[in-house]
């Protein structure tokens, strides 16, 4: 089959579908893969990388495009719209349940959307949504600690405290694969941690996890309402598949924190826990409402593109190699990658999506 790996336009997102080792593994089974010049030097890789994988370098985006099974990293932006086509596979992190107009574009195109995140395991976990969820819990605390420093907004507040003065507190809004990263990185630079999650088994987890290193606390509107109010950092981690986040923190509650509290939602891209945040990007990545930080860049591993190119491709690998190998057939034999399917012949067909916009299934 013909691959095409297209450069991502989303700002500052520096991430790529298919690292060098990837394009050498499916041109091994003799696959013909496209790579737009350039596609792969953000995370480091260059066009000679690729060419030397067996790859074929095309010098602009369309060509790339032009190709019956299309990867990326990040869902097409309007300016890709036009691009898309029908009977084409494209596999890639959609988050459809908060773009309306990616729903609708990818309906009319007739292209077959399947999504990293929604692609399921009979356990329920997500293993194309892991990776990166791990890279962006742990740059939630990393950028939030940053963002606390008076320079760039923030309280002044030092998350790990010295002798005589008290740590940072941190108050994370989910236990799941975020939240828990998040705790890791908070615990390990000293500050003061509470974690709030719905579900009690996954709370006495992390106690096995953390122990007495974090405070776990199951998560009602009292509880939230109680830490939120006190923290220094707000983590969102929460995390419906397929569906909008839940609104978990109020606009008169972030009133109510301390001036120069800083908040990450890193579940953002699924529309986000706090009512007062809203997508931000790596060039600009916060603003400040009601005196507190808001930092919402919905694809926050662009950062570390290098680490999270290689990342994620040892999780995508295998179900491109599928696609490659048997197309639509794929969707047939592997019942994971059957959850991954969002648009597929001009319908809405994912039932979470199909929840949020019922007039588009």
């Amino acid at each position: 089959m013909d691959i095409g790996v297209p450069k991502e336009t989303k700002d500052q997102e520096f991430r790529v579908g298919l690292s060098p080792s990837s394009v050498r593994v499916l041109t091994e089974r003799g696959h013909h893969v496209w790579i737009e010049t350039g596609a792969g030097l953000g995370a480091g890789f260059t066009d000679a990388d690729y060419q030397q994988a067996g790859g074929h370098i095309v010098s602009d985006a369309a060509r790339a495009w032009n190709q019956p099974l299309v990867v990326k990293v990040k869902e097409p932006l309007p300016s890709e719209y036009p691009l898309l086509q029908a009977g084409q596979l494209l596999f890639t992190y959609l988050h459809l349940a908060a773009d309306r107009p990616l729903t609708e574009a990818l309906i009319a195109s007739g292209t077959t959307a399947i999504a990293y995140e929604t692609v399921e395991l009979p356990d329920r976990r997500l293993p194309l949504l892991m990776p990166m969820s791990i890279i962006a819990g742990r740059l939630s605390v990393q950028f939030g600690a940053r963002f606390l420093e008076r320079q760039q907004g923030g309280r002044g507040v030092l998350l790990g405290g010295v002798p005589g003065v008290p740590p940072g507190r941190v108050v994370i809004l989910g236990g799941g694969v975020v939240g828990t990263e998040a705790a890791r990185m908070a615990i390990g630079l000293g500050a003061q941690v509470k974690i709030l999650d719905v579900n009690v088994d996954r709370l006495a987890y992390l106690e096995t996890l953390f122990g007495f290193q974090a405070e776990l606390l199951y998560s009602h509107p009292s509880q939230v309402e109680a830490a939120v109010v006190q923290a220094d950092l707000v983590i969102g981690a929460v995390l419906v598949p397929g569906r909008r986040a839940p609104t978990l923190v109020s606009r008169s509650l972030v009133e109510q924190m301390h001036p120069g509290a800083v908040i990450v939602d890193v579940a953002v891209d699924q529309g986000g826990c706090v009512e007062t945040l809203r997508p931000t990007s790596h060039t600009e990545p916060t603003y400040i409402e009601a005196g507190v930080v808001h930092y919402g860049v919905p694809n926050m591993p662009g950062a570390v593109p290098w680490t999270a190119t290689q990342a994620l491709n040892n999780s995508t690998l295998p179900y491109v190699v599928k696609l490659a190998d048997e197309g639509l057939k794929a969707l047939e034999t592997d019942a994971a990658l059957a959850k991954g399917l969002n648009v597929h012949q001009k319908r809405l067909v994912h039932p979470a999506v199909q929840a949020v916009f019922p007039d588009l299934a």
